[in-house]
């Protein structure tokens, strides 16, 4: 998905063309793409990077060559590596939140709806571990390209109310405690799986178990699952 900030279509490069002869010597015939594409293709490419390298090991030269795009194409769209990495990162919450709006919170009773979220957020963050990667390299820098994002905060407002509806439902039935703040219990949440997965190496080196392995894992969601719904569900 293209970034909102990203440029629609390239500059003419200003310059008199090159015979056909020196034309083909100087390159490869270039691949027909559209500015959307070539956006997506730096973006998947960056995403990559960055998440292998961080924000201050990433580069530009790496990330057009991934995305076989010529670097002053990603500059032309993005501006700045710095830049680049913002789109990158408003992506990927587009990417969670995208797939979240399709559980369907409104059309399930209040305890799955939980259910389903935690299962959701486990199984998102076990899927996309460059997401947490994205994230652990923009929490060294403060989140400051996140606060210098225009999108993000629209972004995540939705789950929040989504979650503010569904706990209300289950207050209002009797089923869960009040006075929950829906951001608290997202961040208990994501907290239970961000903390577990984001150090499972140190955490299994440090036990001596392995909580990568499948019957660990069911063991954890199983976990997440009880405590979360422990807390919500009224006595």
């Amino acid at each position: 998905m293209p970034s909102p900030r990203a440029r629609s279509t390239p500059r003419p490069a200003g310059r008199t063309a090159a015979s056909p002869r020196r034309a083909r010597a100087a390159a490869p015939e270039p691949r027909p793409r559209d500015a959307d594409r070539s956006q997506g293709e730096i973006l998947e490419a960056a995403t990559a990077e960055f998440a292998e390298f961080g924000l201050g090991g990433a580069r530009v030269d790496r990330i057009a060559e991934r995305a076989r795009v010529n670097k002053r194409l990603i500059y032309y769209y993005f501006g700045s590596k710095e830049d680049l990495f913002r789109a990158v990162l408003e992506r990927a919450y587009e990417g969670i939140r995208g797939e979240e709006r399709k559980l369907s919170m409104s059309e399930v009773d209040p305890i799955e709806t939980i259910r389903r979220l935690i299962a959701f957020t486990w199984n998102y963050y076990l899927a996309h571990p460059e997401f947490l990667t994205l994230l652990n390299s923009e929490n060294l820098h403060r989140a400051r390209h996140l606060k210098e994002s225009a999108d993000i905060a629209s972004m995540n407002s939705p789950l929040v109310q989504m979650l503010a509806e569904v706990l209300e439902r289950g207050h209002k039935a009797g089923i869960f405690r009040a006075g929950v703040d829906p951001v608290q219990l997202y961040i208990s949440i994501a907290g239970l799986a961000y903390f577990y997965l984001g150090n499972c190496h140190t955490l299994s080196a440090v036990f001596a178990r392995d909580l990568l392995a499948t019957k660990a894992k069911v063991e954890r969601l199983s976990h997440m699952t009880d405590l979360v719904l422990g807390y919500l569900v009224r006595d």
